[in-house]
């Protein structure tokens, strides 16, 4: 991937948050989420502390709430999840608007909702400030396994590929008068699929053949050598530190 890669939850900025080495980043935000769920769920206060910090880290990044907000959606399955909890865990029963529910399930449902998102605000804030060929570069700089560094890498540069294979194919389908209004057109659209399968599997050939014709032996040749000096370290280890006191005083108070 070249350096002009970038992905839809990137968002271009020359603020100190982008500036920091991606493996000072992809540590902070796993240290952070780590400490985040080692939180006890009756701490409803250390939640909110906790996006008080995410708030002020998008706020350095000049990260808008509206960018960071949108990308919350993804969230929407663990909040259907959550929502269920309160019907289906067994346990003492209260009622909330005049509806019965479980206490368990209240406070499993809150512990869900509360973590999660959190999670998935502090990786988007991760991604929407580091470049997918950062993060790679900052796995590698952690000594994650290089199988899975690569993997991820094929996994990026793939993902586009076919999915502009699939917007080629859809236009051709369309082109051609196709639209798929019911069961009847299943059949093109498995017959589409299946295409799409052979072809992105003969592009793989082809281009692992061209990788060991030009010496690929398993091993991807690191270009850019990634470093962090102890102030970027102390810089990053800050949200993680602080939130490390929150959740000490949780357990505590």
């Amino acid at each position: 991937m070249g350096a002009g890669h970038a992905h839809k939850l990137y968002r271009h900025g020359h603020s100190p948050v982008h500036a920091l080495p991606p493996h000072c980043k992809l540590a902070a935000v796993f240290c952070f989420v780590l400490v985040v769920v080692s939180t006890p769920r009756e701490a409803m206060w250390a939640f909110g502390l906790y996006a008080a910090l995410l708030a002020a880290v998008a706020a350095v990044a000049r990260v808008p709430a509206g960018f960071l907000l949108k990308r919350l959606v993804v969230e929407v399955p663990f909040v259907a999840f959550a929502l269920l909890m309160p019907f289906v865990v067994p346990g003492e029963q209260t009622s909330v608007l005049g509806v019965s529910v479980s206490v368990p399930g209240l406070w499993g449902a809150w512990n869900v909702l509360a973590k999660a998102t959190l999670g998935v605000a502090a990786s988007v804030l991760l991604a929407s400030t580091t470049e997918l060929r950062a993060v790679l570069l900052g796995l590698q700089r952690l000594k994650l396994p290089p199988l899975l560094v690569q993997i991820a890498s094929f996994m990026i540069r793939y993902g586009d590929v076919v999915t502009d294979e699939m917007r080629r194919m859809s236009i051709a389908r369309r082109s051609r008068g196709f639209e798929a209004r019911g069961v009847r057109q299943w059949r093109v659209l498995a017959a589409s699929a299946g295409a799409l399968f052979i072809r992105s599997y003969e592009r793989g050939e082809r281009v692992h053949l061209a990788m060991v014709s030009r010496g690929y032996t398993g091993a991807m040749p690191v270009i850019d050598e990634v470093t962090a000096t102890r102030t970027q370290w102390a810089y990053a280890a800050a949200l993680p530190a602080l939130a490390l006191v929150v959740c000490l005083l949780g357990w505590t108070l």
